[in-house]
């Protein structure tokens, strides 16, 4: 039975989190296999909205088991608020599984996170602040904490105390901050212990043994290709892989068991933080897509930076990705819209680019070439067929399809979990040809 691995295709902030909770009433397993409470997701179920942080959206489809997968970074303190605040609204968490081996972050992550930060000044990557990075660099260089280690104090103890011997010259002695005592994380940690350990468990083992007993398992990447450590626009990236080579890291599912690859992509194109973006809009239009499309990140609070879609930057993560299919959010945003630009290439010193130049101070010098679409008037938000749309809404489509030599099998065309329109059926049907 599948494995689907669903990855961001941009810089985030695509509606993983929808497209997660479309597919999630019909797998038995959503798993997060990367990052940590800095990629969040926005769901809206029955008119409510819910803003999950940490937690895969699987946790509200009813009957599916979520998983915190071995590669994602945990926030103790974020886990439980989160769990908490859930549990307060109705709904079930009873079923949450996190992996033994996930690692932990740890409030000196976070300290040195920020003041790192708040250094660099104008040279800041735009980082969420919640230790994420700090939490991975640790996971890499092997002095990182994990879950399992809650339930052995002097391991637990020992690993404290090494990593603050550094961490704490680091903090005093170069960013003139305060030492942590060890003492204070152990107990903080430690606090956690006995609520965490029912819901630990080897969890690649347990999603293997869902898929050879014919279960169906659903890989939520956190962040997007671009924010990718290897693949993405470094150095304003993430510090894991969410593309879907880290999803079967992060889940501990081997390549050959994954049937499907879905790629989430936005409409038009977003990002937080710092970085190059050659679409991004400082003009009325890129206010317009902002307030219009309520870009607003659901961790942070930060507005969006916004800009039309580069469909250079979409076929890049089809290709690195091995996309199977694409899910296009959005669409309804750009009702109303006489004629949209698409980027379909980069001029970088004069010279055309139709492909994503594999030199980083390219692709910051690059500028958008433009092909223009007629847009579209009429009220989508109710279509549920492809016929249904406008012609010019359907002509946007299948150009966005065209150019990233990828098919669109599904288009958001509303924030409900109803408003989408299935052209493909990617857990049900092995047909390769869209339906109209």
């Amino acid at each position: 039975m599948p494995a689907i691995a669903l990855v961001g295709a941009q810089w985030g902030d695509e509606g993983k989190g929808k497209a997660t909770d479309i597919l999630g009433g019909r797998v038995d397993y959503v798993v997060k296999p990367n990052g940590g409470n800095n990629a969040g997701h926005t769901v809206v179920v029955g008119g409510e909205k819910y803003e999950l942080k940490l937690l895969p959206a699987g946790i509200l489809s009813p009957g599916v088991v979520p998983v915190i997968g071995n590669g994602v970074v945990v926030n103790l303190d974020a886990l439980f608020a989160e769990l908490d605040g859930l549990a307060a609204r109705g709904v079930d968490v009873s079923r949450l599984v996190v992996s033994a081996g996930a690692h932990l972050v740890a409030p000196y992550h976070q300290a040195l996170d920020k003041v790192v930060e708040r250094f660099l000044g104008k040279r800041a990557i735009g980082t969420t602040g919640r230790g994420i990075g700090p939490a991975y660099a640790d996971k890499v260089a092997r002095v990182g904490i994990r879950v399992q280690d809650l339930f052995d104090e002097p391991v637990l103890r020992r690993k404290v105390s090494s990593a603050l011997a550094s961490k704490n010259e680091i903090l005093a002695k170069i960013y003139n901050g305060r030492e942590i005592a060890t003492d204070d994380i152990v107990n903080h940690l430690l606090s956690f212990a006995d609520r965490l350990r029912p819901m630990v468990a080897d969890t690649s083992r347990l999603l293997n043994r869902a898929l050879d007993a014919g279960q169906t398992v659903l890989m939520e990447g956190g962040q997007a290709t671009l924010l990718d450590v290897d693949h993405g626009t470094y150095p304003f990236v993430t510090s894991s892989n969410p593309t879907a080579g880290g999803a079967c890291i992060g889940a501990g599912i081997g390549p050959t068991r994954i049937t499907s690859t879905l790629g989430i992509v936005k409409a038009y194109t977003t990002r937080v933080g710092a970085g190059p973006f050659p679409t991004e809009l400082s003009d009325g239009w890129g206010e317009y897509l902002q307030r219009t499309g309520g870009e607003v990140g659901v961790n942070t609070g930060r507005v969006r930076r916004c800009g039309w879609y580069d469909a250079v930057l979409a076929a890049y993560s089809a290709r690195v990705n091995g996309f199977t299919d694409y899910f296009l959010t959005k669409l309804d945003v750009l009702t109303g819209i006489e004629r949209i630009p698409v980027c379909v290439a980069y001029e970088i010193d004069g010279v055309r680019h139709d492909v994503m130049p594999f030199s980083q101070s390219d692709f910051h010098h690059a500028r958008p070439i433009y092909e223009l679409l007629p847009g579209w008037q009429q009220d989508i938000t109710g279509c549920r067929s492809f016929k249904e749309l406008p012609v010019a809404a359907q002509d946007y489509v299948l150009r966005l399809e065209e150019l990233a030599g990828c098919r669109i099998s599904y288009v958001g065309v509303g924030p409900g979990r109803d408003q989408n329109i299935v052209r493909h059926d990617i857990i049900r049907s092995s047909d390769t040809t869209p339906a109209a």
